[in-house]
């Protein structure tokens, strides 16, 4: 299995990141709703400017957006920081310096509070600021403190989302510095017939030669979650097809690969020049799928051409079974949660026979995963499987290697209607 795509893919580095914005912005619309003021806002400081990161207003009155960008030396916040004006203004017309600001004006600003941001290191983020168009008589010293207590709340949030931006930045780093030097690498598990022990295909099967050392579907997680997935998984069966051709024979080609990625419409164009025929997409029982429809639509052209979809890891969970009856695969793999032990445990007898069962009604062939001992590969023979993998047969290979064992097991003629 190349790529999981697990539902949640690397929640903790987007999950903490959502939740800080979603906490910031509603410490704002509170802190304006209490105050009855018009306008709230975070502003950032950089270098020169100041960027408005979250803006809360009565809707369809706030001059400001998110995003929007102003010169660091305009307007109130720099000058609260700095002590030029002070932090709670009730009435702007009573104090000469924000009269003398044009702002004051074009706004308008009639009543301003403001108070600074300050991260854990110490830093000065920012300003958190309300504003009202009309001058307000009833603020005083307690809304000012109320406003202080907001924004270390405030504070706590950014330091978190800031964190999070940080991993985000780093896992992106991190993955293109994979694709920058090569990775990932590809090995090929055989799938092996039953009847005469040929090589029926080969899986692609994604590996990671660099650091941090960690399995491959942690690699493809993190490249989900920062918006790199279907890049790196094109990398790998872009790889994968490339190396494969330098083989004789016509074994199937059997490439996992993501819902994600079958709708990004890549795939075409990675096929030109392989017969279509020899490949099978996997869709692992894992993925997601928000929209079957768009996945169904999407598969109508690749199977036009010859390419077969198969349904990884039946067994492993409930999804599965949704992506069968909603995709219609073509061959459907059983996971080796269900082949393991399976002469030992009458109920995975019981549902692998199911499972032949429903493919002998709909047409599918089923191929057994993870087979690792005599007594698993005797009693799925018995049952009437007929292809299966996994490690008591062979390990996932080397290029080199798989063409060793081609040599040696490839058996070239086939009855017809092979399923792989």
């Amino acid at each position: 299995m190349m790529t999981p795509f697990l539902d949640d893919p690397l929640a903790d580095v987007m999950g903490p990141l959502e939740s800080a914005r979603r906490g910031v912005a509603t410490i704002l619309h509170a802190a304006r709703s209490h105050l009855g003021m018009d306008v709230a806002f975070i502003s950032e400081f950089q270098e020169k400017v100041r960027v408005f990161r979250h803006v809360d207003a009565v809707a369809g009155r706030s001059p400001l957006q998110p995003g929007d960008i102003s010169p660091l030396a305009a307007g109130y916040c720099r000058r609260v920081i700095e002590g030029v004006l002070p932090e709670l203004i009730a009435d702007t017309s009573k104090v000469p310096a924000a009269m003398a600001l044009p702002e004051t004006h074009a706004i308008p600003i009639g009543s301003h509070l403001s108070v600074p941001i300050r991260l854990a290191s110490g830093r000065v983020y920012g300003t958190f600021c309300c504003f009202s168009f009309r001058p307000d008589a009833s603020l005083n010293e307690r809304d000012l403190g109320m406003m202080r207590t907001l924004a270390n709340l405030v504070a706590q949030q950014l330091d978190e989302e800031l964190e999070s931006e940080r991993n985000r930045e780093d896992a992106a780093a991190r993955v293109r510095r994979a694709l920058d030097q090569g990775q990932p690498m590809m090995v090929y598990q055989p799938i092996f017939r039953i009847e005469d022990g040929g090589v029926e295909g080969v899986e692609c099967l994604a590996r990671f030669e660099l650091e941090p050392r960690r399995p491959p579907n942690e690699w493809f997680d993190e490249a989900a979650a920062v918006g790199m997935g279907v890049l790196l998984e094109s990398a790998a069966y872009r790889c994968a097809l490339r190396e494969l051709q330098s083989l004789a024979g016509d074994f199937v080609i059997a490439i996992n690969c993501s819902p994600q990625a079958i709708v990004d419409g890549q795939l075409p164009a990675a096929l030109h020049g392989v017969n279509a025929q020899r490949i099978v997409l996997e869709i692992t029982e894992h993925s997601s799928v928000e929209n079957y429809a768009q996945l169904r639509q999407a598969l109508v052209p690749l199977r036009a051409a010859g390419v077969r979809i198969a349904i990884d890891d039946t067994g492993a969970g409930y999804a599965s079974m949704r992506h069968i009856l909603a995709i219609d695969p073509d061959i459907i793999k059983l996971d080796i949660s269900l082949t393991r032990n399976i002469h030992r445990d009458r109920r995975r007898r019981a549902l692998a026979g199911a499972m032949l069962e429903f493919a002998r009604h709909t047409g599918s062939t089923i191929v057994a995963e993870g087979v690792e001992s005599a007594d698993e590969l005797d009693t799925l023979r018995e049952l009437g499987v007929k292809e299966v993998q996994g490690y008591y047969l062979s390990s996932p290979l080397p290029l080199a290697r798989l063409g060793e064992l081609l040599a040696r097991k490839y058996a070239p003629s086939r009855p017809a209607g092979r399923s792989m």
